[in-house]
């Protein structure tokens, strides 16, 4: 490769950077109301329970694979390629596997990249309008704000550019430099907001109904009614981990590849789980207690991002500022989580061409300009294009294709490449993970990892299916 190899400056650097990868717009975004729809309190049983049984797993699946195949090459091609063909001990077919598993993965984050940095141009808009008060004008509601923003080719495209140059700078620089530098400040100021925004939020009196208060919405958290526990809860809590830890895309398998070998894997992961939990947990505090000071229902899905929760900034003291430092709040979670998908994409280029980082990334951007076009145009040109039903948008198309199927079948592929005799193997994993010092990973659960874990994943797959395409219509990102 014409790139020297990159490794993190210090353990702390890289625990942010992987907190920074799992710590996303699921956790804040999807989560609250993924919490209030399933009972609440009650929803944190099956969610804990997820957590450990499929989320550590597959977590430690994708990033023992990617620190293992970091000598071979840092994007996801090199790991996938070369562990099948090592040694020579693998037939041909099994290499031709892996080449299209590594390519596979590769074309996820391009798409996963080609429509969240717009998320992060839209919460980065918001921060703006919010602390210079526009949406807060009288003569609109929220909705009609949202709507006319999106719609705009000028602000769409503006803060688009920010957060795709804001990104590129960060991994041009390189690990240390680039990433790290940016996980060691962003990580720290995103618990400090999220911290400053949920002591806010709890504070909050009712103007609507003298008897509601946000603690209400504390209690409804911290007060669990377990008689709405549902086998549809469980799956719901079982299909949020993979928005929660940002697993199945390869941005824990790119980070895992700039990892030595002196920690064992699962006590890493069991910090990294628990600290990205703390921040979905402190979201459900913002967004919850404060959706019951207004008598909003906190259900009402993704619009309550752009609409519902503007519409309280508006009517609380100080709105313009809270407002602000909630959607900087949103912009660090997703820059965090996209810096590794973007990190990917540019070690796959450098891996397989032997291109320079800085060719690489700015080979990548145009890319993904490009690519990103239709996304751009879904809600102005392209706006009567509805491909998932009427009201949906490109962006929910591509979103579906991630979240729906590229997210679980690609831990699925993990899983089944880490356990499989004719992927990596049962013992090779083992041997991997518990290199180092720390906590050691139980081999007595082989049988779950290699039947139990790809069944439930498939479960969760075709939930998801059934989810999307029930006779109550399709679900949209923004609708």
């Amino acid at each position: 490769m014409a790139n020297e190899k990159n490794e993190w400056g210090s353990n702390i650097s890289f625990l942010l950077a992987m907190i920074g990868s799992a710590v996303g717009l699921g956790n804040i975004w999807r989560f609250p109301y993924v919490l209030y729809s399933n009972g609440g309190g009650a929803f944190m049983l099956p969610y804990f329970a997820a957590l450990i049984i499929l989320g550590l797993p597959l977590m430690l699946s994708e990033w023992n694979l990617g620190r293992y195949g970091g000598k071979y090459g840092h994007g996801t091609l090199g790991p996938m390629v070369y562990l099948q063909a090592r040694e020579g001990a693998k037939p041909k077919t099994a290499l031709i596997l892996g080449a299209i598993a590594g390519g596979l993965a590769f074309a996820v984050t391009l798409l996963v990249n080609s429509y969240y940095n717009h998320l992060i141009g839209w919460t980065l808009g918001f921060a703006v309008s919010s602390f210079t008060g526009a949406y807060m004008d009288q003569s609109q509601s929220t909705a009609d704000f949202f709507v006319g923003y999106i719609q705009d080719p000028k602000m769409v495209f503006t803060f688009w550019i920010i957060a795709l140059l804001g990104l590129s700078f960060a991994v041009m620089r390189g690990v240390e430099k680039g990433i790290e530098a940016w996980a060691k400040v962003m990580m720290p100021v995103l618990y400090v907001f999220g911290i400053v925004l949920a002591i806010r939020s709890l504070t909050i009196g009712s103007p609507v109904n003298p008897e509601w208060s946000s603690l209400k919405g504390l209690n409804f958290i911290w007060n669990p009614d377990f008689s709405t526990l549902t086998w549809r809860s469980a799956l719901a809590a079982a299909g949020q981990i993979f928005f929660t830890l940002s697993i199945g895309i390869g941005a824990m398998l790119i980070f895992g590849s700039y990892m030595e070998k002196d920690q064992r894997l699962f006590g890493e992961a069991v910090n990294i789980t628990v600290l990205d939990t703390v921040v979905a947990l402190m979201a459900g505090f913002i967004i919850i207690p404060a959706c019951f000071a207004y008598g909003i229902e906190p259900g009402a899905g993704p619009s309550l991002i752009f609409i519902t929760i503007p519409n309280i900034f508006a009517q609380v003291a100080g709105g313009r500022v809270w407002g602000g430092l909630f959607f900087l709040f949103l912009s660090f979670a997703a820059f965090t989580t996209l810096v590794a998908v973007f990190e990917n994409i540019i070690s796959f280029d450098m891996d397989l061409f032997g291109w320079s980082r800085k060719k690489s990334t700015l080979v990548s951007l145009i890319l993904i300009i490009i690519l990103s076009m239709p996304c751009v145009m879904g809600f102005n040109v392209l706006a009567g294009f509805t491909p998932l039903g009427e009201g949906s948008t490109i962006m929910d198309l591509e979103d579906f294709i991630v979240s729906n199927n590229l997210l679980p079948l690609g831990s699925l592929g993990y899983v089944l490449f880490c356990t499989k005799k004719n992927g990596w193997g049962w013992n090779s994993f083992l041997e991997e993970i518990n290199q180092g010092e720390g906590w050691k990973f139980p081999a007595g659960i082989k049988g779950y990892m290699s039947y139990g874990l790809p069944l439930l994943i498939i479960i969760i797959y075709l939930k998801g299916y059934y989810d999307k395409f029930q006779p109550m219509g399709t679900k949209t990102l923004i609708g």
